[in-house]
This record gives structure tokens, C-alpha cells and sequence, in this order.
């Protein structure tokens, strides 16, 4: 499956009034290969909640840095189990404790960051998209969280051309309150990302893919 820029345009004005399961359920449509990353940061669960709604056996890439907080990988594991995720787990090639001894945790300004970041998160979501092959990709990018994704909208294209699915681009952090309350779906704050340290921040998935 392949779409023209002309065409992600057209879908994009069509697919605007629609919710959430309804863009989800037409990209399953016509996807043979469809996928759905997460790292269990804040809001996740309802793009793998309306994910499984649409095909209940779709993939879920999780690419743990190793870096995750306690509370964190305590709600992974509540919400794999609430819904019955079909996790595949990818994690960096050396350990947390092996790195901490050789490069330690860069800050941005550092130069050895951007090796931190390809260890960390590029690798093992490219290690990942090279096994599962997707031709949809369905993620959370929300307008207003940076500039690229300001860019963006519920359908664009990745760099490898993979179709990017974002169902709740248009919806507020205050929208998704409501739609995690709805579901009975819990919801994580005590997130850390150490590729971005900011939240404005891209960490390089999405300006590479």
C-alpha cells in the first residue's frame, strides 16, 4: 500500500470528523501490515486501547530504553494486562548498568548524546521496523507537542514510507483526560525520557521515520 501526497491531503480533510476508532478502523482497512508503537508515556493508553478496539492481535512495538521509572513499567504491565496487549519487546544491545559505566546519561548540550540516543531508542525501533515490515504505523503525535508534529496531521508520511496514523492529533491533553476516564483506562505523569529531557524535545523517531 502506497499513497501519494495528493492523496494523505484528500484523507486528511476526509478523515477530520471522524473519531478516533473510526481512522483506526479505516487504516486497518488498508493495511496489511499495520503496527502500533508505545513507551507508555503519558496519554499512551488510549491510541492502544482504540488500537486493539479496531484488531485485537495488532503487533505493539515497546521499545524499553531500560531508563523507564518504577510507576512507569508498573503501568506497562496494567495496561498490557487490561488489554491484552500483543507486546513485541525490543531493548538496547548493552545494559543500563554496562552504559552508566562508559558513557553515563549525556545531557543534550553533550556530544556524545546523539550516540546515547541511537543506542538507547534509535536502534531498537529500527531493529523493530526492519522485523515487523509495517506499512501503518499508528502513533500518538498530538499537535502542539513540537514544531514537526505541528507540521503533521492524522495521516503523513514517514521518511521509509511507511503510512503514520495519529487518530487523536487534534485532541487536548484535557480530551484525553476525559476519553481515558471513559474507558476506565489509567494514565502515567511520572514518565522519563533521558533521549529528550524536554518536552518540546524530539528524541529522533519521527524526524528520521
Amino acid at each position: 500500500m502506497s499513497f501519494t501526497q495528493e492523496e494523505i491531503v484528500k484523507y486528511n480533510e476526509e478523515l477530520k470528523g471522524k473519531t478516533p476508532l473510526e481512522i483506526v478502523q479505516w487504516a486497518v482497512s488498508k493495511a496489511k501490515k499495520p503496527v502500533v508503537t508505545t513507551n507508555f508515556r503519558p496519554y499512551e493508553a488510549s491510541i492502544l486501547e482504540v488500537c486493539v478496539a479496531a484488531k485485537a492481535d495488532i503487533p505493539v512495538i515497546w521499545c524499553d530504553s531500560g531508563y523507564n521509572t518504577p510507576n512507569t513499567y508498573r503501568h506497562a504491565e496494567a495496561v498490557i494486562a487490561q488489554l491484552n496487549l500483543n507486546v513485541d519487546l525490543y531493548v538496547p544491545q548493552q545494559t543500563v548498568a554496562h552504559r552508566d559505566v562508559v558513557m553515563g546519561v549525556p545531557g543534550v548540550d553533550d556530544p556524545k548524546h546523539a550516540e546515547f540516543t541511537k543506542r538507547v531508542k534509535l536502534e531498537p525501533f529500527g531493529r523493530a521496523m526492519e522485523a515487523h515490515k509495517p506499512d501503518v504505523w499508528f502513533t500518538n503525535l498530538r499537535k502542539g507537542q513540537t514544531t514537526l508534529r505541528d507540521s503533521l496531521d492524522i495521516l503523513s508520511l514517514g521518511a521509509n514510507g511507511v503510512l503514520k496514523v495519529s487518530p487523536f492529533y487534534n485532541y487536548s491533553d484535557a480530551e484525553l483526560d476525559v476519553y481515558l476516564s471513559e474507558k476506565g483506562l489509567p494514565n502515567e505523569h511520572k514518565y522519563f525520557d533521558p533521549t529528550k529531557v524536554l518536552g518540546n524535545r524530539e528524541c529522533g523517531l519521527h524526524t528520521s521515520n
